[in-house]
């Protein structure tokens, strides 16, 4: 498989989808026509996330699908060359891709060959679950399961900053609390401005970096440009 999956898509004080688009166009190559997956947005802006993302798509020399503006969203994925997924909110985005059947054909795809890009929670639903996304669960999924495309699960946009005087958990507590319950599965921290670019069984960070959380042991600090297996047992 080819994943390209980001922690987020535009890092504070910088016009939209900077950062990665130079990773975006090495990944895609000669991919030209890339299937939008636009659902992790509230339905009533669908066309303003198409229209942004295509105009960026554009300057790479990529023509954007939005599988929103599509009569069958499924069989469109027949025409294209790679998948592109947004982020937004995870529990939106899982939902809909259950109720247009888009879970099990996006994961067909891709396991059949089909490169696929995610940020944020396009990136969360490339995950055995979306157990470990940021976002307020406003709509109820049929399911938490997601695609499973990697063995082990993703926090985009981690960070171990509190707020002062907020009394709320901390990413590494929340983090934690999800391996007490899933001791198995490992958890990556995604930090702002990173990447995992997987292909076949190689994996390798870009950009800031990541923290590694699994249960019972300390957390590791992994810097961009580390190259690792995809199931993390070397990491």
């Amino acid at each position: 498989m080819q994943l390209l999956l980001l922690s987020n898509s535009t890092l504070p004080g910088e016009p939209f989808f900077t950062w990665p688009r130079a990773h975006v166009q090495a990944f895609l190559e000669e991919r030209n026509r890339i299937a939008f997956v636009p659902y992790a947005a509230v339905e009533a802006q669908y066309d303003l996330y198409a229209d942004k993302v295509a105009e960026v798509f554009s300057a790479i020399g990529k023509e954007l699908v939005s599988l929103h503006r599509e009569a069958d969203p499924v069989k469109s994925l027949n025409s294209v060359d790679a998948i592109a997924v947004g982020g937004g909110n995870t529990f939106l985005l899982i939902r809909a891709l259950y109720r247009l059947n888009l879970i099990k054909a996006i994961g067909e795809k891709v396991r059949g060959g089909m490169p696929y890009v995610g940020w944020s929670a396009g990136g969360n639903v490339a995950c055995p679950t979306v157990m470990t996304t940021n976002d307020m669960p406003i709509v109820e999924p049929p399911s938490m399961r997601a695609l499973g495309l990697v063995p082990f699960q993703i926090n985009p946009h981690y960070t171990e900053a509190t707020i002062p005087g907020h009394g709320g958990e901390s990413r590494d507590q929340r983090i934690a609390e999800y391996l007490a319950v899933h001791p198995n599965m490992p958890v990556v921290g995604l930090r702002e401005g990173s990447l995992l670019h997987l292909n076949g069984s190689s994996m390798r960070l870009e950009g800031k970096g990541m923290k590694l959380f699994r249960h019972g042991q300390e957390a590791k600090e992994i810097a961009g440009g580390t190259e690792m297996r995809v199931t993390l047992a070397d990491a």
